[in-house]
């Protein structure tokens, strides 16, 4: 007897080993289809070659900043919450894996019996038994369910890695945004102080008889305007000083102190390949881990519709005396099989099959429409790179071209050689071509810590990462 249950098991373990179910093989090669021919480069002009660099946020070369961007991967809370989403997705690999295993469970039953009254003596009886049941996996139900279980913990991990990288790109753009600010207060408040020695010196002039009313008028109104400019670039730092205290998890309460200029942009960093960009940003990986799921969920319903064989074994012992429970005599086994075959469900196994193959066929689409999206923003961040960097160097020579006309213009206009109309709308100009230099700087490092995350380098150097929470 013993010797055809343990036949029967082995037997049991080979028919479960040849269950065909999805390899990863066969994930790639439908994520891959899906999506259209990779060219060997990208196809921006200039973009450099070389393997993608790491420690991006270090590379800016910014101690403030690097240590903000390492605060606010402690403390802030959506960090926290998908950090728990993390711990909660593994629990539920633990969870599926352990149907793989035998389940046991013992029982213990202890009773007494007896009369109120009459000769018969009361009794104590005592049992003591221990069950194991097991699904002897032939089809690869449960091993799908646990496949599935555990691509979607890896999905969930990569969304987790990649909402680190973007926290740390949002800290740093917010940081910028909040140095930006500051600058563009103190060009205004050189317009200010530039306005308001104008105006003062026309009312001198007018009260001499040597300007109209109509530059009082003029001067009075570009100096409340600027005025204007200036309260509103103050508001405008104090917004984005609480915005970067609310990413590092802080009270944002306008009490954080930055540098007190933006870092000059650094070289643009090597993008690696187009097809290298899909094996490395997290959030691809993500989309293609949530494939592997839904296949692993198509295979689970598919074997669903299949018999299901179950073991139950049992051993246990009933005594009156406590003591010798366990006594040979006192002890009884048995091993009950048990075969289930689905034979009427109303269509319900066929619905859950169909239902899973619509999402496989729904996450292999969402696969390849970040995979485009992930290729786009790499082309496109590449393609900024080189348009800010121009823009920059036609700024840079707009402001010194602007200042040259300016004091020249003040030359002209203290020989009467121009009137103060031409003055004010030079002197406007030099302060637009500022704040739009300002402007143009902090877009050109926003836009490189931008690339950086399009092209899925990580944000932190191999030597911090223990700085970070995992």
């Amino acid at each position: 007897m013993k010797l055809r249950v343990i036949l029967a098991l082995c037997a049991a373990f080979t028919i479960a080993g040849c269950a065909s179910l999805s390899t990863d093989r066969d994930v790639k090669e439908a994520a891959r289809a899906s999506v259209p021919q990779l060219p060997d480069q990208w196809l921006v002009e200039g973009a450099r070659p070389g393997e993608v660099q790491i420690g991006w946020i270090d590379r800016i070369g910014d101690p403030v900043l690097s240590g903000l961007v390492r605060e606010a991967q402690l403390n802030n809370r959506n960090i926290q919450a998908a950090a728990a989403n993390v711990e909660a997705s593994w629990a539920l690999v633990r969870q599926a894996r352990a149907a793989l295993f035998p389940a046991v469970n013992g029982t213990f039953n202890a009773s007494r019996t007896g009369r109120f009254e009459g000769p018969v003596p009361d009794a104590s009886q005592f049992s003591l038994t221990a069950q194991a049941q097991w699904e002897a996996d032939l089809w690869g139900r449960v091993r799908a369910g646990r496949n599935a279980a555990y691509a979607s913990a890896q999905a969930v991990e990569a969304d987790f890695r990649y909402s680190q990288y973007a926290l740390a790109s949002a800290v740093a753009g917010a940081y910028f945004a909040t140095i930006e600010a500051r600058l563009q207060i103190g060009v205004a408040e050189r317009t200010v102080a530039a306005l308001a020695e104008i105006d003062r010196i026309v009312r001198v002039r007018y009260r001499e008889g040597f300007a109209s009313a109509q530059d009082t008028a003029i001067t009075g109104s570009d100096l409340a305007s600027a005025i204007d400019s200036l309260e509103n670039a103050r508001g405008a730092a104090r917004t984005a000083n609480r915005a970067l205290e609310s990413l590092l998890g802080r009270y944002p309460g306008d009490q954080l102190s930055t540098a007190a200029d933006l870092p000059p942009t650094p070289a643009m960093p090597p993008a690696g390949i187009p097809s290298g960009l899909l094996e490395r940003r997290p959030d691809v990986i993500a989309a293609e881990r949530q494939v592997a799921a839904a296949f692993a969920n198509l295979d689970q319903a598919r074997a669903a519709r299949l018999p299901i064989v179950s073991l139950t074994g049992s051993l246990g012992g009933a005594s009156s005396d406590l003591t010798n429970i366990l006594n040979g005599p006192n002890l009884v086994w048995s091993i009950i099989g048990n075969v289930l075959q689905p034979i009427f469900d109303g269509g319900l196994r066929g619905a859950q099959v169909d239902q899973a193959d619509a999402n496989q066929r729904a996450a292999i689409a969402a696969y390849a429409s970040t995979a485009l999206n992930a290729l786009n923003e790499a082309e496109t961040n590449l393609d900024q790179a080189i348009v800010l960097r121009r823009r920059q160097n036609a700024l840079d020579n707009a402001a010194r071209a602007s200042n040259r006309a300016f004091q020249l213009t003040q030359l002209q206009y203290k020989e009467g050689e121009t009137d103060l109309i031409d003055v004010l709308n030079v002197q406007q100009r030099v302060f637009n071509a500022e704040r739009a230099l300002v402007t143009i700087r902090r877009a050109r490092i926003e836009q490189w810590v931008a690339l950086n995350l399009a092209l899925g380098g990580d944000w932190q150097s191999p030597d911090s990462e223990g700085t970070s929470p995992e």
